[in-house]
């Protein structure tokens, strides 16, 4: 989810892992945002000012040093160092070597890209990065021609993943059936998402067996499955004159390529508009590399797959407002849309 976007109305924590449920978590955020910035020699009085939690808690700071930066304080157990140097690793590559504009990362004082400070209420290590502002806004989730834009970008972002060396040691996790339906769910089960009763377990149960069985049949060899964004929205695009940025790779790891398409829509997959996006998007990465007849034919696929992701994510981060104010009726949306898929796959 988008580290960039508005400020979410997330006030508690539900566990030392995550932001979801606690009483002063935002604070003590805030104080671990500060405590980062000493490692930047920023002015004691530098404005910290929260912008977005979902997975992380992200700020914007601004002080003398610094001008104005992003800086993502990261939950726990979410990624490892190690995770995080392989995100910043793919980043800065697109950038150097794809032409893909990606926010770039503000070392510290002693070149360290990820600081890692001790959150001074629970004495946990906390991982922190600071990146540079880009320029630009976020596109309207119904522009088609940034639907295009967004496929092309897409496809080089792919085209660079499968013929990218990658560093010794890069670590990011997958999103497979594993990741979505197996015994511990990245975002939890959807089956715990809000407003599933018994008639939604039915609908959805077979929606998550047939997305299974297909998947299974497409295969992941390597010009299917790689390495991905995996939050490719319009909300993670920055867009300044002809200045074009992608930024939040917090969810990137390995994945089927046509994973990305079905972000592109997330959250408003049932909205009568995105057959039409999503022929933008095909436009747009045609542009830039092949798609197969059978690539073309899962597009629904990896759709639903996105969305039974969102049920499960909506039921673990309810005190987010986006997943708040969707709630139950995103999951009869979803129960609505996968009787039409069903109908001609299931």
């Amino acid at each position: 989810m988008s580290d960039h976007s508005p400020a979410a109305g997330l006030t508690t924590e539900r566990s030392e892992h995550d932001f979801s449920a606690g009483g002063d978590v935002l604070e003590r955020m805030a104080l671990v945002a500060r405590q980062a910035l000493q490692a930047y020699d920023a002015d004691p009085g530098a404005r910290v000012e929260l912008i977005n939690v979902s997975e992380n808690a992200t700020f914007v700071a601004e002080g003398p040093e610094l001008g104005r930066a992003i800086l993502r304080v990261h939950r726990l157990g979410y990624h490892d160092f190690n995770a995080i140097e392989s995100e910043l690793a793919w980043m800065r590559a697109l950038r150097n070597e794809a032409g893909i504009s990606t926010p770039a990362v503000l070392p510290a004082r002693d070149g360290q890209q990820v600081v890692t400070v001790t959150d001074p209420v629970n004495g946990v290590a906390r991982h922190c990065v600071v990146f540079e502002l880009l320029p630009g806004s976020e596109p309207a989730q119904d522009d088609a021609s940034r639907f295009e834009e967004l496929g092309a970008l897409t496809a080089r972002m792919h085209r660079h993943a499968r013929t990218w060396d990658r560093p010794k040691g890069f670590r990011r996790f997958n999103w497979d059936v594993d990741a979505a339906f197996g015994v511990a769910p990245r975002w939890g089960h959807w089956r715990d998402g809000a407003g599933v009763g018994p008639d939604e377990l039915e609908v959805l149960g077979r929606l998550e067996q047939t997305i299974t069985q297909r998947l299974a049949a497409f295969g992941a060899e390597p010009d299917r499955f790689g390495l991905i964004h995996a939050d490719t929205r319009l909300a993670n695009l920055l867009v300044e004159n002809d200045q074009v940025s992608v930024i939040d790779f917090d969810d990137c790891g390995f994945g089927w390529f046509l994973y990305d398409l079905g972000t592109s829509v997330s959250f408003f997959e049932h909205e009568a508009h995105v057959p039409t996006l999503i022929d933008h998007w095909l436009r747009g990465y045609r542009s830039e590399s092949e798609l197969s007849a059978a690539d073309e034919d899962e597009i629904w696929t990896f759709i639903m797959l996105r969305r039974l992701l969102l049920v499960a994510w909506i039921g673990t981060h309810g005190a987010v407002d986006v997943a708040r104010e969707l709630g139950a009726g995103y999951t009869q949306q979803s129960c609505e849309l996968a009787e039409r898929y069903l109908g001609r796959y299931g």
